[in-house]
């Protein structure tokens, strides 16, 4: 079983983030809130720290870690603003993680080092307007002409959609409801027939840029197929698997800067003469908030583990991301109910958590998505 105590590695990248990010995120975290302001400076100086490229290996420019390390800086990330652990998230996780596991060895030594120092930001393509979890339908469709395939479609609610220098899109190569019909794709930015579209306006994470990618007679070269073609569902339902790891990672993130921000708050807020953390009102909802986060830890470690020795990670992964999900948006609300009426306002931090937390229950497959993971694995 996996010690409990951080590591070496761990330890350094917990400091290195918290002093970085006292100077870098924190000052400016309203503000970018406020603005909805995609910081892309800090991605670009968390891949000066080896950040964006936490899982991939030195040979290709990244820091070579395992998922403990990974699951701690996005943890620290998320503490300092959950917006910016998104991004972190789903840079390494989805499109660099989509090459590391699939590309070929040429693809690898392009594009690897350009994203594990943040050189080039990365983006990742699967969800459609009327394709949310129901990703086997999709309607962005790839055909071939010759060496080339071209794409016509539209993807949304995408990390990245608009400053991403390159992006992995699923598209469908075969029938509809075909899962071997689909192919991913690696598209560069300036790519004739591939933009951005609309940035969305969120209720939470408003400093991570989520957007539409629009596909018009897009011309993608056979050599951009990442594996083979008609692969490319089955390779993202395993980028999947990994991915909610980073998002079980975000929650704690979220879920223990509102649990440490609302012992504070409790220790210093005087009611009837007395600290309110000697209410068993509040102590007792400290209490739960805390056990709460524990065992949502304790999952999310057990999958990082399993990832770390190349085993199976499907069950695990979704158990970790579901409880760490939903007990991220109990204790993000229960911090509010203890900082009352200010926990209503935006100069204390709990607010930001409590708008950023449902992000978690709904991003890399809803909640009741992951039930269905769960439901159908321990039914075999």
């Amino acid at each position: 079983m996996f010690d409990f105590n951080l590591n070496e590695n761990q330890r350094m990248i917990a400091e290195m983030v918290r002093s970085f990010g006292a100077k870098e995120i924190t000052p400016f975290r309203k503000e970018w809130d406020d603005n909805q302001f995609f910081p892309i400076q800090v991605f670009k100086k968390l891949g000066e720290l080896g950040l964006m490229g936490v899982l991939v290996p030195t040979e290709y420019g990244g820091s070579g870690f395992g998922y403990f390390e990974y699951v701690t800086a996005i943890l620290e990330l998320s503490k300092l603003d959950p917006s910016v652990g998104l991004s972190m998230a789903a840079h390494n996780s989805l499109c660099t993680g989509h090459i590391l596991m699939f590309g070929n060895e040429e693809q690898k030594k392009k594009y690897l080092p350009k994203l594990a120092t943040c050189e080039w930001l990365g983006a990742w393509g699967l969800t459609e307007p009327n394709t949310g979890s129901d990703a086997g339908n999709m309607r962005t469709v790839a055909k071939k002409e010759g060496e080339y395939y071209i794409l016509n479609g539209a993807k949304n609610f995408i990390t990245h959609g608009v400053s991403g220098d390159v992006a992995v899109v699923i598209a469908r190569t075969g029938e509809i409801g075909d899962s071997h019909g689909m192919t991913a794709f690696l598209i560069e930015k300036g790519t004739p027939g591939f933009k951005g579209g609309r940035k969305e306006d969120k209720l939470g994470m408003r400093a991570s840029e989520t957007a539409e990618l629009i596909f018009e007679d897009c011309k993608v070269h056979e050599s951009q197929i990442l594996g083979k073609v008609g692969e490319g569902f089955i390779q993202s339902m395993k980028i999947l698997d990994g991915g909610r790891i980073s998002i079980a990672a975000l929650s704690l993130g979220i879920a223990e800067g509102a649990l440490e921000a609302s012992i504070q708050y409790s220790k210093e807020r005087q009611q009837f003469n007395k600290p309110i953390s000697s209410f068993q009102g509040i102590s007792f909802k400290l209490a739960d908030m805390a056990t709460q986060l524990e065992a949502a830890k304790l999952l999310t470690f057990k999958a990082a583990d399993l990832k770390n020795k190349g085993q199976k990670v499907t069950l695990a992964g979704a158990q970790a991301k579901l409880y760490a999900s939903e007990v991220c948006v109990a204790i993000s609300n229960e911090a509010v109910q203890i900082f009352g009426g200010y926990g209503f306002t935006k100069d204390y931090p709990v607010e930001k958590f409590y708008r950023d937390s449902k992000l978690c229950t709904i991003g890399e497959g809803t909640s009741e998505i992951q039930k269905l993971v769960i439901s159908r694995e321990i039914l075999k």
